[in-house]
């Protein structure tokens, strides 16, 4: 699922980039070629233009992946999740592992040893600090005004989201593609340099037996 308020403008060169690139002869050689291996999608893409997802689960980077049974009950909470290594020189992470602990689940459902306890779940799922609800307001009412024209007057809202909930990255990201970076007097990348770079940026999933990448 895509969070993008621009919704298939945005989202559209991410869901599917064969089609983008084809519109695009300008594009870097490597890009152009990634985007052929990748094909066509074969699958349906959602696009959550209000960022109703990230906002009930403060989910706050992408990608993120959430486990849910046949119950509808989560087994394993927000975490990082490649489907495969096109950014692993980026981010130091190895898809694999995930790949096949999800591959695991599915065949073994909660009998899986990737399945959380119940314990280790109540850790990670406790009561949210009331700074992230509000921040979740204060980012819907930036996307209301900037969705009315009022950009000017949506900024000051998308600071005080980042300022709340400084752990979403979602937030900036999307705050930064709604007007400009200069409004927020940083960069992305600068954001991301410091905390200490990719590495910490995306921070490995909890496997059992996985090690953390230097």
């Amino acid at each position: 699922m895509a969070q993008d308020t621009g919704g298939v403008k945005d989202a559209g060169p991410w869901i599917a980039p064969l089609r983008y690139v084809e519109t695009r002869p300008d594009l870097p050689k490597e890009t152009i070629e990634t985007a052929k291996k990748i094909g066509p999608i074969t699958y349906t893409a959602l696009i959550d233009e209000k960022h109703v997802v990230s906002k009930l689960y403060n989910m706050v980077n992408v990608p993120t992946g959430v486990w849910i049974n046949e119950k509808g009950k989560i087994v394993r909470p927000n975490e990082v999740a490649f489907v495969d290594d096109r950014f692993k020189n980026f981010t130091g992470l190895d898809a694999e592992p995930y790949l096949s602990a999800l591959k695991d689940w599915i065949e073994k459902s909660d009998k899986s040893a990737y399945v959380m306890s119940e314990d280790h779940l109540r850790e990670k799922l406790a009561a949210q600090d009331p700074n992230i609800n509000q921040a979740a307001a204060e980012f819907g009412l930036g996307e209301q005004l900037y969705k009315s024209g009022h950009q000017a007057e949506a900024i000051p809202h998308f600071k005080e989201a980042q300022r709340l909930n400084p752990k979403s990255w979602n937030y900036k990201r999307q705050a930064y593609a709604l007007s400009s970076e200069k409004d927020y007097g940083t960069t992305f990348r600068d954001e991301v340099q410091k905390t200490g770079g990719s590495k910490v940026y995306y921070p490995p999933p909890e496997l059992p037996g996985e090690k953390k990448p230097n």
